[in-house]
């Protein structure tokens, strides 16, 4: 075969896809039909669950530092600001990265590719697939190249090729949902005001929505909106000039240059099916939805680490083919949530009438700090925007608890002495097992004889109160999840014998 995986589209979901793959020793062509990268970009935020999986490729720390932290989000009414929501004081605990990353996509994007082509993938430009066939063993894929049309083929292909999907189109798996009826626009813009100090602020006033996100680099901000009015009729002859108005006169903001600016419609869909034969979708190909709280770009990297490490398995012949129908028994359910949270949260924001004002204008400003003085509300606001919430519980690859922890969670996150817990997943793409506490020694024997790395952590107070049980064995797969809560040498050779899999 030309590849063991065929990769199309070249964005963040397919150059992750192909850089984890490439990690794990998986042959991988990634295509586009492009002739470059990008040079402007919607996605702007990546989130902190994002980044923990990041350490594993070693991309964390060169994000943070390339990128721009915002502390806060800050929340204006009437021309003044109203409300300030800190984010190291609602995450902080929870993950090493307690605030919001904003590294733009088009950035992020050339940094997946340098690391790609420094273990020997290039992205094949000018690159498009013209249609492909699932032929039982392999797929059979025409693309036409710069110097002619190609036969390639591969045992599995993956759809990464954004919302008009070709690779959707031919499995034909329907891609249900609505259009948002109002028209969102972006500019990148070099200016100055009270916005302009580093963190994240968004205007309540009348129905538009409208968010002025900080950049790296002095005076540079990202400016996303929407319009409604009769402006919405006619987005190729809007100009910057036509919606910046209530940004200069709301929030104060003094222009001096557009860098770009741009227009665009969103719409909420989910495809019925994740997974046909040997064919995946990934991304917007596979899910689509309103920009609020910077949920997009971050789920389709999780799609990608998520089936990452199943094809390797698969295709290294430690697991049958039935460990990839789990890729969309998991991703499917979250996206659905996810579409129908964004769903809910843009409604509200960009809802009209009376009351709508009020609601936004005078309840939310005066409401929302008094919330995050709880504890419980500042964590479960920050951990549904971070992601660190996302769980598999109900999936096919989980079982068991011990302490507060369920197969299927993420596994918690605990500093210590200079250290924490995920540094061994950083350094090992694979199976692990943990015990916080004392193993014994029958587990001892179970993961020397199978290869398994086990991690034990002296018993300390921070354990017990991320939820762990004092002396209990975690099995954590290869993306940093619980797959086994409290598990014992009997219950780890069930779990494996019964799906297939040999760690």
């Amino acid at each position: 075969m030309d590849c063991q995986v065929l990769v199309v589209g070249a964005g963040p979901t397919g150059l992750v896809l192909a850089l984890w793959l490439t990690r794990l020793g998986v042959r991988v062509r990634i295509i586009d039909k492009t002739s470059a990268p990008g040079t402007t970009s919607r996605a702007l935020a990546v989130q902190a669950r994002t980044l923990e999986l990041y350490r594993q490729l070693d991309l964390a720390d060169t994000i943070v530092s390339r990128g721009h932290k915002v502390p806060a989000v800050n929340l204006w009414a009437k021309g003044a600001q109203a409300a300030r929501l800190p984010f190291k004081a609602i995450g902080e605990g929870l993950t090493p990265y307690s605030f919001l990353e904003i590294f733009p996509q088009d950035e992020h994007e050339r940094l997946l590719i340098s690391r790609l082509r420094q273990l020997g993938v290039t992205v094949e430009r000018e690159t498009e697939l013209l249609n492909f066939s699932d032929e039982r063993s392999q797929v059979v894929a025409r693309l036409k190249t710069p110097q002619g049309d190609e036969r390639c083929e591969t045992r599995f292909i993956a759809g990464c090729d954004g919302a008009r999907s070709l690779v959707r189109e031919t499995l034909k798996t329907g891609f249900p949902g609505g259009t948002y009826r109002q028209l969102f626009y972006v500019a990148d813009i070099k200016g100055s005001g009270p916005a302009f100090n580093g963190e994240l602020h968004v205007d309540l006033d009348e129905a538009d929505f409208l968010a002025v996100f900080p950049l790296a680099g002095e005076g540079r901000a990202r400016l996303i909106g929407t319009v409604r009015d009769e402006r919405a009729d006619r987005p190729d002859a809007l100009r910057f000039e036509d919606v910046s108005a209530r940004a200069i006169e709301h929030m104060n903001v003094k222009v001096e240059t557009v860098n770009w600016f741009s227009t665009y419609h969103v719409h909420h869909r989910v495809t019925e099916h994740f997974r046909k034969g040997h064919a995946f979708l990934l991304g917007d190909a596979a899910h689509i939805h309103s920009p609020a709280g910077g949920q997009g770009m971050n789920t389709g990297i999780g799609d990608a680490i998520n089936l990452a490490w199943k094809l390797a398995a698969v295709l290294a012949g430690r697991a049958p083919d039935r460990l990839l129908d789990s890729y969309e028994a998991e991703r499917m359910s979250f996206a659905r949530r996810l579409v129908a949270t964004t769903d809910r949260a843009f409604t509200l924001v960009s809802a009209e009438g009376a009351f709508a004002d009020l609601l936004r204008t005078r309840i939310a400003p005066f409401l929302l700090p008094k919330i995050v003085e709880f504890s419980f509300a500042r964590e479960y606001l920050f951990r549904t925007v971070s992601q660190i919430t996302l769980n598999y519980r109900d999936g096919p690859l989980s079982e068991g608890i011990a302490g507060d922890i369920r197969g299927g969670d993420r596994l918690p996150w605990v500093p210590f002495d200079a250290d924490d817990n995920f540094s061994s997943l950083a350094a090992a793409m694979d199976w692990q097992l943990h015990v916080y506490g004392r193993a014994s020694d029958a587990l001892g024997q179970w993961a020397r004889n199978r290869n398994v790395l086990l991690q034990q952590f002296a018993w300390r107070e921070a354990f017990q109160k991320a939820g762990f049980m004092s002396d209990a064995a975690y099995l954590v797969r290869p993306d940093m999840y619980v797959a086994v809560a409290g598990a014992t040498p009997d219950s780890l050779d069930v779990y494996f014998s019964r799906r297939g899999i040999r760690p």
